[in-house]
């Protein structure tokens, strides 16, 4: 009998608010929607340094017979085999270094022609200015900075450049899209919140006759407070409900219908990662609205 004066309780109260109780909805979904997609977004930035920073190299240039007129670290010409031998040893006695390849200036001028073959700065290079080097694979990528200091001085090293570098923007920006989709999150949220407050007290004020009869004649302030905190939980979830659907719409329309075929060099995330997000979703649409509208109620159903 209590359980259904409860639901029945529930029933008009979602009937009496019904243009606030869309607007919860509404604003829980767009807000956990956005929560959710910032989650999956940090993961596809992990997976994408994880596969990037795997490929990249770091890159030690020698010193050609071009730079010999630019002074600096090159002033005595161009490098010598003895020198590039040296540094060959010692890159391979090194514990971080996993593999060490030798391109030559004629390597190199290949690969430009293959990256830039089509484009009106094809004919601008010519292979003796493009120098030789060493591609040093290492064990961990974070640890350029033990290769720079080591060779970046050493007689007939031009360069020693990390190829992070060319990839760090690209995550650098996804992070900003990121907190930027954090920040409308957290906007979003705010104003659920506030929908939801006022929504359970028009509710209770609303019934403020009903709720001082069940005083009086000895209801808890639980069974009191309890069908509006599950009317609270029920728009909640039917938000977050709505926000699953988003994720998943979104997974399925715009990664694997639409990105997935535009840019293939990228390895997006798969269904794991949202379907271990989903649940969290689900759980935060229902507690936050049910402890929003729990403090609420406190001062609004005294009698």
């Amino acid at each position: 009998m209590r359980a259904q004066f409860v639901l029945s309780e529930i029933g008009v109260g979602l009937r009496r608010n019904l243009t606030m109780t869309v607007a919860v909805i509404v604003s829980v979904a767009l807000s956990l929607s956005l929560f959710g997609a910032s989650l999956l977004m940090r993961d596809q930035v992990s997976t994408m340094k994880g596969y990037w920073y795997d490929k990249v190299n770091v890159s030690i240039f020698f010193c050609n017979k071009n730079d010999s007129a630019n002074g600096g670290q090159c002033a005595k010409g161009a490098a010598t085999q003895q020198q590039r031998d040296d540094i060959k040893a010692e890159l391979s006695n090194l514990p971080i270094v996993q593999s060490v390849t030798y391109e030559s200036s004629d390597q190199a001028y290949k690969h430009y022609k293959e990256q830039f073959g089509g484009t009106p700065v094809a004919g601008l290079v010519t292979p003796d200015q493009l120098p030789d080097s060493f591609r040093v694979k290492l064990k961990d990528p974070t640890k350029f900075k033990v290769i720079k200091s080591a060779f970046s001085e050493r007689p007939g090293v031009q360069e020693v450049q990390d190829q992070r570098d060319t990839v760090e923007p690209l995550f650098n920006l996804l992070n900003g899209m990121n907190i930027a989709a954090l920040c409308v999150m957290g906007l979003m949220l705010v104003v659920a919140l506030m929908l939801i407050v006022n929504t359970v007290r028009v509710s209770a004020f609303s019934r403020r006759r009903e709720t001082g009869i069940m005083r009086l004649v000895g209801a808890s302030s639980f069974y009191i407070q309890m069908p509006f905190i599950l009317e609270a939980a029920i728009a909640g979830l039917l938000g977050a409900a709505f926000a699953c659907v988003l994720i998943v719409g979104g997974k399925y329309l715009l990664v694997n219908n639409w990105l997935a075929k535009k840019i293939q060099v990228i390895n997006f995330i798969g269904w794991d990662s949202v379907v271990a997000v989903l649940p969290l979703v689900l759980l935060i649409g229902l507690l936050m609205p049910a402890l929003a509208a729990f403090f609420a109620l406190r001062k609004y159903l005294k009698v």
